[in-house]
């Protein structure tokens, strides 16, 4: 994984006074309804949830855009969209969710902007497999030294094979996978079918799993 993306408060900051009671304390539901109290969230509020959430972020961004060297400049627009917008979150309970639809429009935003040409997919193709969880662990109690080069080499060779997916497919099997979103929260973050993202993710897996056997059949 990649370095953590640090934020500063630079571009966020606001002139509001600290939080009374110990943020760190508060739950994450609590949390998030103390950044929608007022016209704008609490600088401290809002620097807990920052640190809270800002690995999921660094995660979504590195593995849409792993060749991108301006990742953190994503990151820090990720938290100003939500600095400024967090009000509009009518359910708290579904900000993770929110928060991933935020990197992920951002991410297509400046996809767009950069003009990148992505091959147009045929998701016609009937396919029958199973849509089940995919195992990445490598089975063993205590892994060796061989074993743990192993399992190095395989998540390096894991996160290419991701990297080297089309745009389509990328984007669903991240959300999937890596940040656990359900089937209907990413055909809403991505504006398509639930159908559609059961295909993308099902072909996703498809050529994951053919392109990393050798390490599946360990």
């Amino acid at each position: 994984m990649s370095q953590s993306i640090t934020v500063s408060w630079s571009t966020v900051d606001a002139k509001y006074p600290e939080a009374s009671v110990q943020v760190d304390k508060l739950s994450n539901h609590d949390l998030i309804l103390r950044c929608q109290a007022g016209l704008r969230p609490d600088r401290a509020v809002f620097a807990e949830l920052l640190r809270r959430y800002q690995t999921q972020v660094d995660r979504v961004l590195y593995h849409l855009a792993p060749d991108w060297s301006d990742r953190a400049d994503l990151a820090q627009e990720v938290w100003i969209r939500v600095y400024r917008n967090i009000n509009r979150l009518q359910e708290p309970a579904k900000f993770r969710g929110w928060l991933s639809r935020i990197a992920t429009n951002l991410f297509y935003d400046e996809l767009r902007k950069r003009k990148r040409f992505v091959s147009p997919l045929s998701l016609d193709a009937p396919r029958s497999l199973d849509d089940g969880e995919m195992d990445w662990e490598i089975a063993g109690d205590t892994p060796g030294p061989e074993e743990q080069l192993t399992t190095r080499e395989f998540y390096e060779q894991l996160r290419e094979a991701i990297a080297d997916l089309p745009e389509v497919f990328r984007t669903t099997i991240v959300l999937r996978e890596i940040e656990g979103l359900a089937y209907e929260e990413i055909a809403e973050i991505t504006g398509v079918s639930l159908g559609t993202v059961k295909s993308r993710i099902a072909r996703a897996r498809s050529r994951l799993q053919a392109q990393l056997q050798n390490y599946l059949d360990i």
